[in-house]
């Protein structure tokens, strides 16, 4: 891209060296609102019909959102049938306000008035715009003019609310593009428009303040707030709400550091749909505030019905990385990740550190509680290592492997994985690890054993071999006894097939564990031994824990035997 130095300026600091939000901390919740139905509506393609409109403001209600945009009814049929129907359906509940968005021109305002008649409550949102090039360029007005706009329009909204005495109303104005308006010109014009409301701190009224382009980088963004909020007239009664977008990408972080900077209400919409690249993301921003133990006042414990209520209604998929929901939020791919992510696990999940705060490396906060299981935290691909294989496997099958049959494993699946050019599943990992180390059939089948004990464990087996076909008729098989002792089954058995087949057996490692509880648990056993000085492993599943630690070690003398046979095939060729 050339440089255009001289094209685009930085944005210009607010003069406020004492700022103090930089060194305050959010301690509950702001007030939410959403505007979903209204500025996430008008800037999809297709516009959502009443059917829609009807389904999200269902899922807005769910999920617990009190202030509701509901559209701008001046401006659309279809905004002010779906306002009509929330009244006259009575799909308000108590405790929910509708709030609609209108400009400060009186024929729209008085339709507007028109289409809440017979609500019980609600915010009427009025606005005009303050920045010098809408001032300049767009309405070729000074700036008294444009007050004066502001303050006719505040006017009619107070004269046209009284003719309807039975609703509750609240009164909001938006300077919008807030935050490309000079600072003193947004105080001036508010200042005016609070002095014909005249709100008191039982009946308060909402100043909202825009980013409707978010031009600068979000301290500036506090910095306008915190001035804003040090001179306005009249604070203790006003409302203070922030509405940014995304054009930077900062939006929630935007409003975070503007409820730092002394704002008390955000609008934003679910998933951060919106103009351009979008409004301040609610979900976002409502799981920063849970992520630090805030009590976020929304129930979105349920983050796939959100997305799927978005998707339908404005036709947008959301990306499988949106913060804190997105489908491979919580997933690691990486060995070294998926490592950390287990040990972790283990360690917060005993018995001893259940009372302490969550602290698993790479997520923080648990998955479940926004209804993701564990099973997707870890998922195996071409790029992963040992650690997100053993994981899958003692989490989905209940198989411990011991860390030098993670080593040998790894590479299998690897290939696996990258022959099917994607992520490999849990069965086929399992029937990997089969393939790879249970091999207690062929050539040698354990037939039989008895065990005794006379100062050393002493056992007498049958090993039954037949060629490669363990399962060949009788005539076709070798039934040979071994007798040996040792210190341990396994030592005896080792000592048994020395003696037989003159082969010298080392254990180097065992190791073993139950596999599920009761009646269908079953013993997983895995051996490391060292054959005539080469090392092999094997491993076994067993109902019995004798039969699985005997078979384990038949296993690892027939991959041995395996293994000699190809490498003989191999010189021969």
């Amino acid at each position: 891209m050339p440089a255009h130095h001289a094209k685009y300026r930085p944005s210009h600091p607010v003069p406020i060296p004492d700022r103090t939000w930089p060194d305050r901390h959010i301690e509950q919740a702001p007030r939410w609102a959403s505007v979903d139905l209204r500025d996430g509506n008008q800037a999809l393609r297709a516009p959502m019909n009443v059917a829609q409109k009807q389904q999200l403001w269902a899922l807005l209600v769910d999920i617990g959102l009190k202030e509701i945009e509901v559209g701008f009814p001046s401006a659309s049929q279809p905004d002010y049938d779906f306002v009509r129907w929330l009244i006259e359906a009575r799909q308000i509940p108590e405790d929910v306000t509708i709030q609609v968005l209108v400009q400060a021109r009186q024929d729209l305002i008085e339709r507007t008035f028109a289409a809440l008649d017979g609500v019980h409550r609600a915010i009427v949102h009025v606005y005009n715009s303050t920045s010098p090039v809408q001032r300049d360029w767009v309405f070729g007005a000074d700036r008294e003019r444009i007050k004066a706009i502001a303050v006719q329009g505040a006017e009619w909204v107070r004269d046209e609310a009284a003719k309807y005495p039975g609703t509750d109303w609240t009164f909001q104005y938006s300077p919008e593009s807030f935050s490309q308006t000079e600072p003193d010109y947004a105080v001036e014009v508010c200042n005016a428009v609070v002095e014909v409301w005249q709100p008191t701190p039982e009946r308060p009224c909402i100043l909202n303040l825009p980013a409707t382009v978010e031009s600068a980088s979000p301290n500036i963004f506090a910095d306008q707030v915190e001035w804003f909020c040090r001179q306005i007239e009249r604070r203790d009664s006003l409302i203070v709400s922030l509405h940014t977008h995304n054009d930077r990408g900062g939006a929630a972080a935007a409003a975070e550091l503007g409820l730092l900077a002394g704002a008390d209400r955000i609008e934003g919409t679910l998933l951060g749909n919106g103009e351009r690249t979008g409004n301040c993301d609610l979900v976002t921003l409502a799981m920063n505030l849970y992520s630090q133990g805030i009590d976020p006042r929304l129930d979105l414990s349920n983050p796939d019905r959100i997305i799927e209520t978005l998707e339908a209604c404005t036709g947008i998929a959301c990306h499988p990385r949106h913060p804190w929901i997105g489908e491979l939020v919580y997933t690691a791919f990486s060995g070294s990740h998926q490592d950390a992510i287990n040990k972790s696990l283990k360690h917060q999940h005993a018995e001893h550190n259940r009372a302490l705060p969550w602290q698993v490396a790479y997520l923080p906060i648990d998955p479940q509680d926004l209804g993701r299981s564990y099973e997707a935290v870890v998922r195996v691909n071409s790029q992963s290592g040992k650690g997100g294989i053993a994981f899958v496997l003692e989490r989905d099958h209940g198989l411990q492997l011991p860390r030098w049959a993670q080593l040998e494993l790894a590479p299998v699946v690897q290939h696996a994985s990258e022959e099917q050019g994607g992520i490999i599943d849990s069965a086929s990992i399992r029937a990997l690890f089969e393939a790879q180390f249970i091999r207690d059939q062929a050539p040698h089948r354990l037939g039989g054993y008895r065990i005794s004990r006379n100062g050393h464990d002493q056992i007498e087996a049958t090993i039954v071999t037949a060629g490669s076909d363990a399962e060949a008729v009788d005539e076709q098989q070798e039934r040979v006894r071994i007798r040996g002792e040792g210190d341990g089954v396994i030592a005896a058995f080792a000592d048994a097939w020395s003696q037989a087949f003159a082969q010298t057996i080392d254990v180097r490692d065992y190791r073993e564990h139950a596999i599920g509880a009761g009646t269908d648990a079953e013993a997983a056993a895995y051996v490391q031994l060292a054959i005539d000085g080469q090392p092999v492993a094997g491993a076994a599943i067993d109902r019995d824990t004798v039969s699985a630690s005997l078979k384990a070690v038949l296993s690892a003398l027939n991959r041995s035997a395996g293994m000699a046979k190809n490498a003989k095939m191999q010189q021969v060729a």
